[in-house]
């Protein structure tokens, strides 16, 4: 899980990238060939005016790059607020967007339309602030290019009135300061390019701080996955206090002494939680709202770190060994076969006749067979959105439908029923136990118990208890 302090990162995957590479494109050119022209010039330059002239320009090159560092650095900042209030505004654009009828039958439209009003005020009032800046920046740089011009007629200048070239008649002086002047002309006008990037070196820097930032936290979570434990070590069976018996190797989740926090919150959920998940026992998770129960599924899952303690998984997440039903049922897009085989399409080729008939099977044994007539068939393409063409039950239901097909060996459910009956609920939970199921489940309702072996209730402030069930 990403840091709180990333804020936007699929904006800076994506449009923060594209900017920084629109960016150094139009800067490749002439880093590339001003070396050379510099180098070739700055010699002339010597060779013609002195060391005097070629000091002259090389310290107004240093004047200025000075300069526009100091102008350059509150421009970066500033495009950084930029980029992420640009962002926020994005975010409550497409939070209203998707939960548009939610917010209805809440007569919300005024209360969002005035925080959406806020959040562009917001990013209009940073964007002023980078106009006003980048402008002192132009004056910059372009007082700077004036400057330069002025400069290479005082260089020529000063061999001149001298004496230098007292010698030579009005004729050769006259084609001397034409030469001389378009030498340092050119040169000046190298430097001054360089100068001329500022602005876009200010976008530049401002764009490679946010993709960095990204970069090392995603570095930074890409390391602590690697030195993951994932030993096998010692497993056992649930006993009525809470502890393991030794000598079982069937134990797809160990936990020891786990204690875990909220990322926005220092108090304890859950403190020196030890427990392990066998195949063939199942386990209920209660508890009231806000003692840690999806907390505790995130911790599983490796999105939130824990505070203390260690989370060992002896079985992969994915079909073949554990899968997630979290609270909000998540649809693809796609055909109705798509939604049932997800997340499976692009990793096995699952089309035929024998894969038609489990399909159809699944989808009867969740009650939704009616699917197919709306939808036309298994591979039809349906112009509606899934989330606004099934209700929440139906919803659930094709999720169990996915979950049937693919036949996890362990399966997490975080109130996979809450939109369903109890009836509906027992034939859920019967289906995915005869299918050969190890669930692990979260919920309130009472009925849940008879379907688990052992149930874990957290109790708040860090509290917890573990106890055996009578399932009959």
């Amino acid at each position: 899980m990403l840091q709180k302090d990333i804020d936007n990162p699929d904006q800076r995957m994506t449009q923060d990238t594209e900017r920084l590479c629109k960016q150094l494109s139009s800067m490749a050119s002439r880093l590339v060939i001003s070396p050379f022209t510099i180098s070739y010039y700055s010699y002339q330059c010597f060779k013609i005016t002195g060391w005097i002239g070629f000091v002259s320009i090389l310290g107004f090159f240093l004047v200025g790059t000075l300069a526009n560092k100091l102008l350059i650095g509150p421009i970066v900042s500033t495009l950084v607020e930029q980029e992420k209030l640009e962002g926020n505004f994005r975010f409550k654009h497409m939070q209203i967007r998707v939960n548009a009828e939610s917010a209805a039958f809440y007569r919300a439209g005024k209360v969002e339309h005035m925080r959406t009003d806020h959040r562009l005020q917001s990013l209009l009032h940073t964007q002023r602030k980078l106009i006003d800046r980048e402008f002192l920046l132009y004056i910059g740089v372009n007082t700077f290019d004036y400057l330069g011009s002025i400069l290479s007629y005082i260089i020529i200048a000063i061999p001149i009135f001298a004496g230098v070239y007292d010698g030579l008649t009005p004729g050769e002086i006259s084609a001397l300061v034409s030469k001389n002047a378009f030498v340092c002309i050119y040169l000046i006008n190298c430097f001054t390019q360089l100068i001329d990037l500022s602005t876009t070196v200010s976008d530049v820097a401002g764009y490679t701080h946010r993709i960095g930032e990204l970069q090392e936290v995603m570095k930074d979570i890409n390391r602590k996955q690697c030195d993951e434990d994932w030993d096998s070590a010692g497993m056992g069976n649930f006993d009525r206090d809470g502890g393991t018996s030794p000598g079982s190797s069937d134990a797809a989740i160990v936990l020891n002494e786990l204690s875990f926090t909220s990322p926005v919150s220092e108090d304890l959920l859950v403190k020196d939680l030890s427990l392990r998940v066998c195949e063939g026992t199942h386990l209920l998770v209660v508890g009231n709202t806000g003692t840690g129960k999806t907390s505790l599924l995130r911790v599983l899952n490796l999105l939130w770190e824990p505070a203390k303690g260690s989370v060992q998984v002896n079985a992969s997440f994915g079909p073949r060994g554990i899968m997630f039903l979290p609270q909000k049922p998540f649809l693809t897009d796609g055909t109705l076969r798509e939604q049932v085989i997800f997340p499976l399409k692009d990793l096995y080729p699952v089309t035929g006749s024998v894969d038609d008939e489990r399909i159809l099977r699944y989808l009867e044994l969740a009650g939704m067979s009616s699917l197919l007539k709306r939808t036309g068939g298994l591979d039809e393409n349906v112009d509606w959105n899934w989330y606004d063409a099934l209700s929440p039950g139906e919803m659930q239901r094709l999720c169990f439908a996915r979950l049937f097909y693919l036949q996890p060996k362990y399966a997490v459910l975080d109130e996979a029923t809450s939109a369903l009956t109890e009836e509906a609920e027992e034939q859920m939970y019967t289906a995915c136990k005869q299918l050969g199921m190890t669930l692990i489940s979260l919920g309130h309702r009472s009925s849940l118990k008879k379907y688990h072996d052992v149930m874990l209730r957290l109790c708040g402030g860090g509290q917890w208890e573990l106890c055996k069930l009578d399932s009959r």
